[in-house]
């Protein structure tokens, strides 16, 4: 008998589920990870280059960045660089991000200001530079949240493995539902300022390790009816702002506790890999959804989440 897509999905999703609650020990949650001094693990030049490869390549397809920074030098014995170093060598992502939206970012900026100028408060850039100024509060509200309440969230146990192995497995179902359900029917002309507030309440999802942010707003994208390359397009504007943010505070952080020039190349060859690898996976991941679907990840998230279970239940991997 051959199953379909659809049967596949639900057969994993089921023994991805029954594995994590009955094969996984829930209180290996509280475990808490090992992180360097100031946030940021001593590497050298070529770790660094590796990060910011794994940075480039994951930060803008939904699979999560954050997660992959966590697990890849876990697995290779490094340890975790810590968030710092992750929100630090994001801004290499940005620099990419910018460089390929440069006349999209003109275009809106100008229109938004010849708008406000006129008064033309329905002009469409008006709207969409708008909707990505709202789309943007939420992540920096409940980021400051999480900066006051939870001080030591670097070492907090919402970043240990497992917790991310769990979001990533939960984050494919989403993702897999948002792929059937959704009608796709809308392109980038047709946004609207409600979509950029409501894709911004996802992204706040993205403060939780292995969630992955633009995995959250391709998600309510495709869930409100957005095109796929659309719903990443303006998924990768919204990101500018709240990726800057947090890559800035975390360098301001990390420069006033003080480095050595030894800790600081590292850093800077990290963001300048990270900006490399980004570009390309920008162009990729849009001319890959011009034609293909988002299953691939969908599958990728599922069998990452469990083999990361699979790893901690038999012992080959710490939930740190």
């Amino acid at each position: 008998m051959t199953l379909s897509k659809r049967q596949w999905f639900g057969l994993l999703s089921a023994a991805s589920v029954t594995f994590s609650v009955v094969a996984f020990d829930l209180k290996v949650l509280g475990t808490q990870p090992n992180v360097g001094e100031n946030g940021v693990q001593q590497m050298n030049i070529l770790q660094a280059i590796v990060l910011g490869f794994v940075q480039g390549m994951t930060e803008f397809l939904p699979i999560s960045s954050t997660a992959h920074l966590k697990v890849v030098p876990v697995v290779l014995g490094w340890g975790d660089p810590g968030v710092a170093f992750t929100a630090i060598i994001q801004l290499g992502s940005i620099a990419a991000v910018l460089w390929y939206f440069w006349r999209d970012l003109t275009r809106i900026f100008k229109g938004a200001f010849k708008a406000i100028t006129h008064k033309d408060y329905d002009d469409y850039d008006f709207r969409l530079f708008l909707g990505i100024i709202l789309g943007t509060l939420p992540i920096i509200f409940f980021g400051l949240l999480i900066k006051k309440f939870i001080p030591d969230f670097d070492n907090s146990p919402i970043r240990s493995l497992g917790a991310i192995a769990i979001a990533s497995i939960v984050m494919s179902l989403l993702l897999g539902l948002a792929e059937r359900l959704g009608k796709r029917q809308r392109d980038f002309e047709h946004l609207s300022m409600q979509d950029g507030v409501l894709m911004g309440l996802a992204q706040t999802l993205a403060l939780i390790p292995g969630v992955s942010r633009s995995g959250s707003t391709l998600t309510s994208g495709l869930f409100m009816g957005l095109k796929r390359e659309t719903a990443a397009r303006f998924s990768f504007l919204l990101g500018i702002p709240a990726i800057t943010l947090a890559g800035l505070v975390e360098l301001k952080d990390v420069i006033g506790a003080g480095l050595t020039s030894a800790a600081i190349v590292p850093i800077v060859v990290g963001v300048i890999s990270a900006a490399i690898f980004s570009y390309i996976s920008i162009v990729g991941l849009l001319r890959f959804l011009k034609t293909q679907t988002t299953w691939v990840f969908i599958w990728y998230r599922l069998a990452f989440g469990v083999a990361i279970l699979t790893a901690i239940g038999t012992g080959v991997l710490k939930n740190s």
